[in-house]
């Protein structure tokens, strides 16, 4: 994760509310990085244990101190 993101998602191979996510992100001029999780054995558990939020994308802004949990995509969509 670089300092110069400003957010970071969660994501899966087959998701049109990842592609959502990061056509919402790119169209508002926001840089992002995306973690596929299918590359990363239990750490959806993981995300889901700490947020609560059990679909992907899991959206988190991290241009302050602490990072923001926004949501999914209708979230993040909100958000902005």
């Amino acid at each position: 994760m670089s300092a110069d993101t400003d957010f970071i998602f969660f994501s899966q191979t087959i998701c049109p509310y990842c592609v959502r996510a990061s056509r919402t992100l790119e169209a508002n001029g926001l840089t992002f990085t995306e973690v596929n999780l299918d590359h990363y054995d239990g750490m959806r558990r993981e995300i889901v244990m700490e947020t609560g939020h059990r679909t992907v994308p899991v959206v988190f802004d991290i241009r302050g101190e602490a990072p923001i949990f926004v949501g999914g995509s209708d979230h993040l969509i909100d958000y902005l």
